[in-house]
Formats: C-alpha cells, sequence, structure tokens
C-alpha cells in the first residue's frame, strides 16, 4: 500500500470519529435528562416536573402577610444642582411581599461629581421594619455632566411591624461627596 492510499485510510478513520464526537455531543442533552429522570439526581429538574397534587408551578412565599396593605410613598431630595426623583410617588405591599422601585437621578452640572444617598423614615419606627435587598444608597456614585441613570430600591417590609402603622415615607437625600454643595439653611437665631 502506498503511502498516499494510507493517508486516505487515515483521513477517512478521523472523519467517522470527527462524525461520532458530534453525534454523541448532539445527544448528550437529552441523554443526561433522561438519565437524570430516571433517577432523580438532578434537583434542578425537580421543579420542572409535574407531581401529583402539586397545583402550583412555584411554592407560595408564606411570610408574605395578605391581611394588610401597606402604602410605601417616596420622597426625594438634593443637596445640589442636580435632578433626583421617584420614579412612582407610591405603592401599595403587602409585609414580607418582594417590591422593586426605581429613582431617577440626572447631572445637570457641566462637571463630573460623586455623590450618595441617605435614607429615612417616617414613622421612625418603620426604619427597623423596611429592609432593602437592593438599593443605590449603600454606595457612592460617579456621573458624568448630563448623565442620567436608574437605580432600584428593592425592599421588604417585616411582618412584624406594628398593625398601626399603614403608611411608610422612605425619603432620601442625595449629596455630593467631597464637592462643593449649598450652605445649610440657616435657623433662627437665639
Amino acid at each position: 500500500m502506498g503511502l498516499r492510499a494510507e493517508n486516505r485510510k487515515m483521513l477517512g478513520k478521523l472523519a467517522v470519529v470527527a462524525a461520532g464526537m458530534f453525534a454523541f455531543g448532539y445527544a448528550l442533552i437529552p441523554l443526561y435528562q433522561a438519565i437524570c429522570d430516571a433517577t432523580g439526581i438532578n434537583i434542578l429538574s425537580l421543579a420542572q416536573r409535574q407531581v401529583p397534587g402539586n397545583a402550583a408551578a412555584t411554592p407560595v412565599n408564606t411570610q408574605v402577610d395578605r391581611s394588610r396593605t401597606i402604602t410605601v410613598e417616596f420622597d426625594a431630595n438634593s443637596r445640589g444642582p442636580w435632578e433626583f426623583k421617584p420614579g412612582q410617588r407610591s405603592v401599595q405591599v403587602h409585609p414580607g411581599e418582594l417590591a422593586t422601585v426605581m429613582y431617577e437621578f440626572r447631572n445637570v452640572q457641566n462637571r463630573r461629581m460623586v455623590a450618595q444617598a441617605i435614607p429615612s423614615y417616617a414613622p421612625s419606627q418603620a426604619g427597623a421594619h423596611f429592609n432593602k435587598l437592593q438599593c443605590f444608597c449603600f454606595e457612592q456614585h460617579t456621573l458624568e455632566p448630563g448623565e442620567s441613570r436608574q437605580w432600584p430600591v428593592a425592599f421588604v417590609i417585616d411582618p412584624r411591624l406594628s398593625r398601626d402603622v399603614t403608611t411608610i415615607t422612605l425619603s432620601y437625600t442625595f449629596f455630593e461627596v467631597g464637592g462643593s454643595f449649598p450652605a445649610a439653611p440657616k435657623g433662627p437665631s437665639t
């Protein structure tokens, strides 16, 4: 056999091996799912499986107190020349329910700024029960001249909040860090 014939034979074997590898890779996902369904070892597929008697595909959050509703009002104050406001003025939530609200900010200055927001709550007792999971107030933000951003506030109100509280006001004061800002208002002198 000549060298050319051996090379063709080797090329044919390599083509068969490559085609077999492709076929195996293509069949691997359905094969994996069939094995996991048969053995029950893949916990990710358990949520996709229809279990007899299971009416809901996703579990219900039993920590949500659906017997009452709290109005959360949003306020925005700024100590400087920029625009800062909530995307919506209020939401109705049940204690224990996750809610997300966006705040909008725009740097109207012709210079870069670094700023941060400080939250406050009314009534003050609500602060201990207002759990922010995500908030732009957790860190400082650098904004270029004319830059606009939207930031989320994701929160849950603890169901242990007193039943007397039906409205909570979340207020943010946004101020520049390390820069110049307007002087504080002067109070009456005594």
